[in-house]
Order: structure tokens, then C-alpha cells, then sequence
């Protein structure tokens, strides 16, 4: 069909609109992997969890909070105190490892017990690269605690959060016996996902074998030859 030319003109002016699809959020997530962190302990079901047991790494929220859920409210039950999780007992000071299921710039890390910040690390605006723990130190305080461990990305609005429960300076039996004890994975055997591995600890996969690097919980996708932050092959 032809246009006349006033018809053309008309047209012409007719604004074109393009729809443009969101920007998703961040896709690096992570949490404390050793000690077992709340989060890690879901994922390892040593204590029965709902949603951070598929997605330990995913407690995010905008950056300043105190909390162990972020701003997931599918994950409310990180912060219930009374749900029976273990504690890590340790001296005046205490090394952290960190898993992530992607990396992303980072501000900073920061751990908390109460309102008192026990530990800063600058994180320069890069990506963490290679295994990253952190010593910090918990002098002043004593008994059982909770340590809030945060992760601050660099360049979004957003933190991760995790939660340790301690026992500072012995006293008591921080992890009263249970009815069904976790049971550790055997040295040597077939790696499988959802289980804690120690650093040292020693799998098979695919007919190689690996050794761990990195304390950490294992989910799908952490395969040793996909992770080689995670495991090196022996």
C-alpha cells in the first residue's frame, strides 16, 4: 500500500518506544564455609533448614544490617537463636574461610559481635581471587557469642551475610549431643554435593582424585574439576 505524502509525514512523527529488560541484580554470591556458618550448616543438613539449604551463599540485603538473613525473608529462620545450631569453640582469635559461587568486586569485609566491629578487611574494589580467610581478633569477649561476618560488594548496594555461633575461651560443652550426629564424609570417598569437607581431605572424582584446599560445605556445581580454588588433583 502506498502513502499519500501527508500520510508519510504523520507516520514519521509517531515515537518509537524500546523496552529495555531490567538489569538483574548481582549474580556473586558467598557465605563463611569455615567454621560452619549458619548458612553452611543448612547446607550441610546438620540442622533441618527450608530455603538456605539449597542456597546457603544467597543472604543478601542492602549493606548496614546485623543480621544473619539479609533482607530474604524466605530465609527468617538464619536468625533464630534457639534452633539448636553448632558452635565453634575457639581462643582470642579466629581464622574464617570464605566460599563463593561467583566473585564480585568487594568494598570490604566486616565482622561484628554486637554493635563492636572485631574485624576489617579492605577489599580494594577487585574480585577475591584465590582462597580468602581472614584472622581476626575476638580479645575482650568471652562465652558463647555470635559473630555477623559481612561481605560489602563494591560496586552494588548490596552485602552478604553470615552468622558463626562461638564459644570464646572454652567452658561447657558448646555442642550438646544430639540424637542424630552429623556424619563426616570418609577419607577418600566419592565426592558428593551438600557435604562439609575439611581442608586436607582427600575424593574421588571422574577416576581422579583431589584433595581439599579450602574448608567448605560442597553444592552442585563445585565439582573438584570446576573448582580449582576448592580442590587440587593429586
Amino acid at each position: 500500500m502506498k502513502l499519500t505524502r501527508k500520510a508519510a509525514v504523520l507516520f514519521a512523527a509517531v515515537p518509537v518506544f524500546l523496552f529495555v529488560a531490567p538489569v538483574g541484580t548481582a549474580s556473586a554470591h558467598g557465605y563463611v564455609s569455615s567454621p560452619a556458618s549458619r548458612s553452611a550448616q543448612c547446607a550441610a543438613k546438620t540442622i533441618s533448614c527450608g530455603a538456605p539449604t539449597y542456597e546457603p551463599q544467597s543472604a543478601e540485603g542492602p549493606k548496614g544490617l546485623k543480621n544473619c538473613s539479609g533482607a530474604r525473608g524466605d530465609f527468617a529462620e538464619l536468625d533464630n537463636d534457639n534452633k539448636g545450631w553448632q558452635v565453634h569453640s575457639t581462643g582470642s582469635s579466629l581464622t574464617l574461610s570464605w566460599a563463593f559461587t561467583a566473585r564480585h568486586r568487594t568494598r570490604d569485609y566486616e565482622y561484628y559481635i554486637g554493635g563492636t566491629r572485631v574485624g576489617f578487611v579492605d577489599g580494594g574494589n577487585a574480585a577475591p581471587v584465590g582462597n580468602v580467610s581472614h584472622t581476626i581478633n575476638l580479645g575482650g569477649f568471652t562465652g558463647r557469642q555470635k559473630l555477623y561476618a559481612i561481605w560489602n560488594i563494591g560496586d552494588t548496594a548490596a552485602a552478604f551475610y553470615s552468622c558463626i555461633d562461638l564459644q570464646i575461651g572454652g567452658g561447657g560443652n558448646p555442642n550438646p549431643p544430639t540424637s542424630n550426629p552429623p556424619t563426616p564424609p570418609p577419607a577418600g570417598g566419592t565426592w558428593a554435593a551438600n557435604t562439609a569437607y575439611a581442608t586436607g581431605a582427600t575424593v574421588t572424582y571422574g577416576g581422579a582424585s583431589y584433595r581439599c584446599r579450602q574448608a567448605h560445605t560442597s553444592l552442585t556445581g563445585w565439582e573438584p574439576p570446576n573448582a580449582a580454588s576448592l580442590w587440587e588433583r593429586i
